[in-house]
């Protein structure tokens, strides 16, 4: 008999990418998976391994707080998981997190949870950040385990919210190997040389940071180019963004791209001279796991998941304090030092391939779950 897995989210961004990657990739003779995600995230079927469609149900399920919608949600997706009566529920994200840890509990069923960047860390308010994070230490005391996707969060988990040591798991986010980069689906109105990275104009991905940096870099060479992908989902600096790339005159020094097809932005990070990421906080970001596929330097801030993923002066450099002058000195000193970059493009992918390729990783998960049921059988 097969093992149930419900999977719980909002079916957006790294959140999506991770729940397919691990459909895609787990064994579907031994696991049956099921998927409850948002009303208006995704239309795109998930698949598994063998590229057939996955049983999926819909909810009001949506990344803002509202009361209203929540509770429905709740409602909805507990009737849902009542019917399929799984053996476990995997929750993804800060919003399905809440929804499927009050659901396990009202149904009896262990609950697993990968947070992909806690919610409490996507504000300034700091009332906000306070309620959210009690509103996690709240739910930690029904029947739930955290399954971290890298050490940051795990860590997080234990020191923060309070969850004890046997019900902390780690699953580092992981993809398969990119075989190839295929050609671009767009037009290409970049020049050949580049700098790029992947992130929505919003205060988690902080691109006023990355505009500073790349304002330095110019006066140091003034041909620097940056694409930035990514940036027509959910953007809320957008405005804020463009207004300063267009007050620092960096028209002509900045591509910005709308989301994309992943395999676009594979050929761009592809091509490209080396990533960067700015970031003020990360799950465990794909976009850099992405580059690490693909033999990459980068030059990072020193933030969770980030420093997960690049170990300073081993496979790219590690920025701390948002240092822009620290940051643009990086970066030239990559593009101008073939041997370094060279040095940390092999160590990425050597990185990639023991800690990060899904395909040697995805037998870990299948052990986590069925840990975690067997922990919670009765006698």
């Amino acid at each position: 008999m097969k093992t149930k897995i419900v999977h719980i989210l909002h079916a957006v961004g790294g959140v999506e990418v991770s729940l397919r990657l691990i459909l895609g990739n787990i064994n579907p003779d031994a696991f049956e998976s099921v998927v409850i995600h948002g009303t208006n995230d995704t239309d795109k079927p998930f698949l598994d391994n063998n590229g057939i469609g996955v049983k999926a149900y819909q909810a009001p399920i949506f990344r803002d707080v509202n009361p209203l919608h929540d509770v429905k949600a709740i409602s909805k997706v507990a009737a849902y998981v009542k019917k399929e009566n799984p053996d476990l529920i995997h929750a993804h994200s800060a919003k399905g997190g809440v929804i499927a840890k009050i659901v396990g509990a009202q149904l009896k069923i262990p609950v697993v949870h990968t947070p992909q960047a806690y919610s409490f860390l996507s504000t300034q308010n700091r009332i906000k950040r306070s309620l959210f994070l009690q509103v996690e230490k709240g739910l930690s005391r029904f029947n739930n385990a955290i399954l971290a996707s890298s050490n940051s969060e795990l860590n997080r988990a234990k020191n923060e919210v309070g969850y004890k040591p046997e019900r902390l798991y780690l699953f580092n986010n992981a993809i398969n190997p990119i075989k190839h980069a295929s050609d671009l689906s767009i037009e290409k109105t970049w020049p050949d040389e580049y700098i790029c990275s992947v992130g929505r104009p919003s205060f988690q991905k902080n691109i006023e940071l990355m505009i500073d940096v790349m304002d330095k870099l110019r006066q140091k060479k003034p041909s620097i180019h940056l694409v930035l992908m990514g940036v027509g989902f959910h953007a809320p600096n957008l405005e804020s963004v463009t207004s300063k790339i267009d007050a620092l005159g960096l028209e002509n020094n900045i591509t910005l791209l709308e989301w994309t097809d992943r395999q676009d932005i594979f050929h761009i990070i592809h091509a490209s001279q080396l990533y960067i990421s700015t970031a003020r906080y990360e799950g465990l970001p794909y976009s850099i796991i992405e580059a690490l596929a693909l033999g990459k330097a980068c030059v990072v801030t020193d933030a969770d998941g980030n420093r997960d993923l690049i170990r300073d002066d081993y496979n790219g450099f590690v920025i701390h304090n948002e240092d822009v002058n620290a940051f643009s000195d990086m970066v030239m000193t990559l593009l101008q030092d073939e041997g370094i970059r060279t040095r940390f493009e092999n160590a990425s992918l050597q990185r990639f391939n023991s800690e990060f390729n899904i395909e040697n990783t995805i037998g870990n998960l299948e052990k986590i779950y069925l840990e975690e049921i067997q922990k919670n059988k009765k006698p």
